[in-house]
């Protein structure tokens, strides 16, 4: 049907037509929608709840992580030795059997996941995590490159509580290290029903090699790569040395489901879903004795009570942290307005939000969520490891 039409002029015919659709209905309609050999259609399958999760064979392994465009994730992940397939689907939301257009047109919760089937004696977990980091900007809260919206953000699916440990403890080691200008922005969660995506998704990049070739090249991916971590072998993960250097009130960060199992329902709902108590509805509001509040997953100390006022709002308010290292701030676009979300840095509770509507010094107001915190009196703060911040409290009059 080409007849005497060269190689070179079909690319061509192929990168002016793409370029034409880029311009005209923007990034990521174009990327996404110029390598679909075949229009999208919605499963016939009866709705399930259990999904289309692998189970791992002895002596395998599964894993589930999101980084934007499932192309890319799929065909780096696919790279790995020691991985043995890998598929890409959806995971994250509500929605039973989602189809492809369905979650980039949003709603459903759910973002592009790849899940990876590995073999554990030829690579572990933590090679994983850093295989997964080295393939997107984890700092970027809005999207991947050019496919923006929560489909295409940065997340982690732990399937039990050892890899929901690795994953937490490596995140927080990438955050430390001042990689990046702003916080790391990847979420951890537990893995949920897995969803797979339509047919022509799947390897992609094996059977499209032009097409995803231009896609992941026009979309900033491999410029981002070669820019920001060719040459970075480091291993983002957390010491596992004595006890004898981590501070005294460190403590392993629990599961998923130890969380559910400690915490109260509304507690769990607010650290980890993001939910908001009742205004007034928690004693801390009122609670003006000396000591300090303490994140109540990770035990880092967050406030002081020389730093807390009543501001009337019903909340447990601050005019600021007790030390910036522990605390971590992000864009909130879940309301009609922007706010500021606080989470702690190691636990990655919800926290609340910062106001600049607070009282001098800083004019700031750090409205928190009751449940998120635990008050260590300061008669007991040296016993549970806090003796590091008594100094804040000498001459203070209290």
């Amino acid at each position: 049907m080409l007849g005497g039409m060269s190689r070179t002029l079909l690319a061509a015919l192929f990168v002016s037509a793409a370029t034409l659709a880029w311009v005209t209905w923007g990034p990521t309609a174009v990327t996404r929608a110029q390598g679909e050999t075949q229009p999208p259609t919605a499963t016939t399958t009866p709705p399930e709840t259990a999904g289309d999760g692998v189970a791992p064979a002895p002596g395998q392994a599964v894993a589930y992580f999101s980084a934007g465009c499932f192309w890319c994730t799929e065909s780096r992940f696919e790279k790995v030795p020691g991985v043995l397939d890998v598929r890409s689907g959806f995971m994250g939301g509500d929605a039973l059997r989602p189809s492809y257009e369905q979650v980039v047109r949003g709603g459903t919760g759910h973002r592009e996941t790849v899940e990876v089937l590995f073999d554990p004696a030829a690579v572990s977990y933590q090679q994983l995590l850093d295989a997964f980091w080295r393939m997107h900007d984890p700092s970027d809260p809005g999207g991947a490159f050019v496919d923006r919206g929560h489909a295409y953000t940065s997340a982690i699916y732990p399937v039990d509580g050892e890899q929901e440990r690795l994953a937490r403890a490596s995140r927080a080691a990438l955050d430390a290290s001042g990689k990046f200008d702003r916080p790391i922005a990847t979420t951890i969660a537990a893995a949920g029903p897995f969803w797979l995506a339509e047919d022509y998704h799947q390897d992609y990049a094996r059977l499209n090699p032009v097409r995803y070739g231009y896609y992941a090249a026009a979309s900033g991916r491999i410029r981002f790569i070669e820019r920001v971590w060719d040459g970075d072998d480091t291993v983002y993960a957390l010491a596992e040395g004595d006890g004898a250097a981590r501070p005294g009130w460190w403590r392993p960060l629990p599961s998923d489901a130890e969380l559910r199992a400690t915490l109260d329902p509304l507690a769990y709902r607010v650290v980890r879903q993001d939910a908001t108590e009742r205004a007034f509805s928690h004693p801390y509001d009122a609670l003006y004795d000396d000591g300090i509040y303490v994140d109540v997953i990770s035990g880092e100390p967050l406030f002081s009570s020389l730093d807390k006022f009543d501001s009337g709002s019903g909340w447990p308010s601050f005019t600021r942290p007790i030390d910036p290292e522990f605390v971590v701030t992000r864009p909130d676009r879940t309301l009609w307005i922007v706010r500021t979300e606080v989470r702690s840095r190691y636990g990655d509770a919800h926290l609340g939000h910062v106001f600049d509507d607070g009282p001098a010094p800083t004019g700031q107001r750090w409205c928190i969520n009751g449940v998120a915190l635990r008050f260590v009196p300061l008669a007991d703060m040296a016993d549970e490891g806090y003796g590091d911040w008594l100094h804040l409290f000498e001459g203070a009059g209290g």
